[in-house]
């Protein structure tokens, strides 16, 4: 008996250690928990703190009524006053717009037929602190120190949720205020009307960074409105109904001997009706809703998951991997429709269409990020892309809530769309994309008619022209691939060609691309490498000639050889990060900014040229140089960005690198080999497949590469594809404290085809 007891025990045993392997195989870790989205919200990160849902079309955030360049979220850490709670915010940009339908629950009436241009004669406006305020994936809170209400805010893709938790047997009341505004934006015109005693609805028109944006509303309650008061531009109604360039509302609730108010929101493009059916129609259950949330973002926090002691390069990682998902924003509406910034709507039919395109910026290494983390999104984002084409019959440069705001150089979103093809992704019409990838860059706009004519951009005939001439050239050698691809070879040679153009600003006298004049011979004089003038009568974007002289990633092998040698490229390289870090000028951008000599990572346009030394046989000093930025330019702290986050950029920069990768050139579908930091490197690629990174030794001396093997193999080389890592497998780093000179020299494929 005794004997069948212990065979008994024995296999409960087993059973129960089965179960705690199944129980860990199938539980994801709680990623959120690591995640700090107030990272950001100081200095110039422009990032905000409120809630949404991955790439979701409402971002529900706290709005400190500054119009300021560092209130371009519409919030900024610094600030302590709040004038309410909007519905779309902006993450990360140089430019300010949004904040559109505002809330701010009160426990007083006011005065509303004052139509104030700043906050400081709003009279609900409140005070709070950062000790009272909490912001996690898809849920932000906040005191209202000045009326005593608890503020807490969370959403689903296309639904805002609010909670007002009021002192006891205080007066309850919310204001909506429609034709307040900052940075960019101004109301021109809006709309306020009470549908039933729970419900109200409106729009709000208006023009700035988004020269056409029409946000329609429907907003419903908890609780019965027991009465309330609109204004039309600083008269007050007497009907339930108000229009007028500037419209507000105070609406006034019993208390009914419960403390809580809920408000749930939907906006749409296109009109109230679409609005109403955004709404989702399952109550007010606030805890659920942020329960699914957080289970959204957890999932997609957890298709890179890395091991490493150190709590802080994890906090900092999984913010970045958040950061990096917050756009492109959801803009179709529930049965597909959206509006044109030509006012016109139409159906996404099978798909999502997605605004708020920083393509000048996400073609770096956001866009690619998500060829990884999230293909069927890239999928949509083309097919939105080519509906906007369809309008002017150019691609987008930079989409605002579906206009085209023409911010930035460049037209990126052809490498977006390059990339994403030679990838493997599809589900878009590739001849219709390729249709509008060559018709794009063969017309007039934007300096193409002198880039056809000159084959570059001579300086006296427009602004910028060094960096929208190397630009252009990029594009170019993008759109020479699809023509490959796609069997269209004479289009091929064509644009193959024409994507030399860097050769003809590159000064080798001093090594620095520069401004020339139409003769084909003069440069651009005076020149100093350090000058910027922001946005006007410059050859530089945002930046000087230090920055935006190593903008060749798709011929690095004929760009070195124009230097003359792998020594004196990776020596120029050097001094860039060495230079002193001095900017002349008078009217010096902003822009430049987490200086590293005269590398400015605060800026995009610095953001592959570490990486370069790859490529002239140096990798040692990419190495060197990534690890040294990815110790030096972030941190934990609200001023945790170095310069604007730009839609996901400057985040997925960190994501990449931290990692050990990074698209140099990303339509290339190569990575470059970096510095990993964590031990291990997980990328989920599907229910049954990852790539691992293992870095084994590394620790904040342990910078440098002694060996490396792929799925066992001997791997010396510094880039890998995008196919190699979709096949899975494990790319297993051995790091050292001193560098192997030796390793990574296997030549590596090229690019320059």
């Amino acid at each position: 008996m005794n004997r069948y007891i212990t065979l008994f025990l024995l296999l409960c045993f087993l059973i129960s250690c089965k179960n705690k392997e199944l129980i860990n195989k199938n539980t994801k870790p709680i990623l959120i928990t690591k995640v700090n989205p107030f990272i950001g919200t100081g200095g110039h990160g422009h990032t905000y703190p409120g809630a949404t849902t991955p790439f979701g079309m409402l971002q529900v955030s706290p709005v400190n009524g500054i119009a300021s360049w560092d209130w371009c979220s519409g919030y900024h850490y610094s600030d302590s006053i709040t004038i309410g709670f909007s519905h779309l915010s902006l993450s990360g940009t140089g430019i300010g717009d949004l904040a559109d339908i505002l809330l701010m629950p009160t426990n007083k009436e006011f005065d509303l037929s004052i139509t104030p241009n700043s906050r400081d004669r709003l009279a609900y406006k409140s005070k709070y602190s950062h000790g009272n305020e909490i912001a996690t994936p898809g849920y932000y809170q906040v005191f209202l120190e000045d009326s005593g209400v608890n503020v807490e805010l969370t959403t689903s893709q296309r639904t805002a949720y609010h909670k007002y938790t009021f002192k006891q047997n205080e007066q309850q009341s919310v204001v909506v205020n429609l034709g307040f505004a900052i940075n960019w934006d101004k109301a021109t015109k809006s709309a306020i009307t009470i549908e039933d005693e729970q419900t109200i609805s409106g729009y709000r028109f208006s023009e700035g960074w988004a020269k056409n944006q029409k946000v329609f509303f429907v907003a419903k309650f908890s609780k019965p409105i027991s009465h309330s008061k609109l204004y039309s531009d600083g008269i007050v109604s007497d009907t339930k109904s108000s229009e007028g360039m500037k419209t507000a509302s105070q609406l006034f609730f019993k208390t009914n001997n419960n403390e809580e108010l809920l408000v749930k929101v939907a906006l749409s493009s296109v009109s109230i009706a679409n609005a109403k059916d955004n709404l989702e129609a399952n109550g007010f259950n606030f805890d659920a809703v942020k329960k699914d949330t957080e289970s959204i973002w957890n999932n997609a926090l957890a298709k890179i998951q890395v091991e490493t002691p150190i709590d802080s390069l994890k906090t900092i990682f999984y913010t970045a991997l958040y950061h990096s998902q917050l756009a492109p924003v959801t803009f179709s509406d529930k049965n597909g429709q959206f509006r044109k910034e030509n006012d016109s709507i139409i159906k996404a039919d099978n798909y999502t269409a997605y605004s708020t395109l920083s393509l000048w910026d996400t073609f770096r290494a956001q866009q690619p990020l998500l060829t990884l983390i999230a293909p069927h999104k890239v999928k949509d984002i083309i097919k939105s892309m080519l509906a906007y084409y369809e309008t002017k019959k150019i691609l987008p440069v930079w989409t605002l809530y579906g206009n085209e705001t023409n911010t930035m150089t460049g037209y990126h979103s052809i490498p977006v769309i390059v990339e994403a093809y030679l990838k493997g992704i599809r589900g878009f019409d590739a001849e219709k994309a390729y249709e509008a990838m060559k018709t794009t860059m063969m017309q007039d706009e934007r300096g193409l008619a002198y880039y056809k004519k000159y084959g570059y951009i001579p300086y006296h005939l427009q602004d910028e022209s060094v960096t929208i001439t190397l630009e252009y050239a990029y594009d170019d050698w993008c759109v020479a691939q699809m023509a490959k691809a796609l069997g269209k070879e004479e289009d091929y040679n064509f644009f193959h060609e024409r994507s030399k153009a860097y050769q003809y600003l590159f000064d080798n006298e001093t090594g620095f691309m520069r401004g020339k004049s139409d003769d084909g011979i003069s440069w651009n004089e005076p020149f100093d490498p350090k000058y910027s003038n922001h946005r006007e009568h410059t050859d530089y974007t945002e930046g000087n000639a230090w920055q935006h002289s190593w903008f060749v990633p798709h011929n690095v092998e004929d760009f070195i050889k124009l230097h003359g040698s792998n020594t004196i490229f990776t020596n120029r390289l050097e001094q860039l990060f060495t230079e002193n870090s001095k900017i002349t000028g008078d009217n010096v951008s902003v822009d430049i900014s987490g200086l590293i000599g005269q590398y400015a990572h605060g800026n995009e346009p610095s953001h592959h040229i570490p990486y370069l030394f790859n490529k002239a046989g140096a990798p040692w000093r990419t190495q060197y140089w990534v690890r040294h930025i990815l110790d030096t330019q972030y941190n934990t702290t609200p001023n945790g960005l170095s310069g604007n986050e730009d839609c996901g950029q400057m985040s997925a920069w960190y994501v990449l690198s931290s990692i050990g990768l990074y698209p140099l050139n990303p339509a290339s579908g190569e990575y470059e080999i970096g510095s990993p930091i964590y031990e291990k490197t997980t990328i989920n690629l599907s229910k049954n497949k990852a790539f691992n990174i293992i870095a084994k030794g590394v620790s904040s001396k342990n910078i440098y590469i002694q060996s490396a093997t792929l799925n066992g193999e001997v791997f010396n080389r510094t880039s890998i594809s995008h196919k190699e890592i979709l096949d899975g497998g494990t790319l297993h780093f051995v790091m050292g404290e001193t560098p192997n000179k030796s390793w990574g020299l296997t030549k590596t494929r090229g690019n320059n085809e």
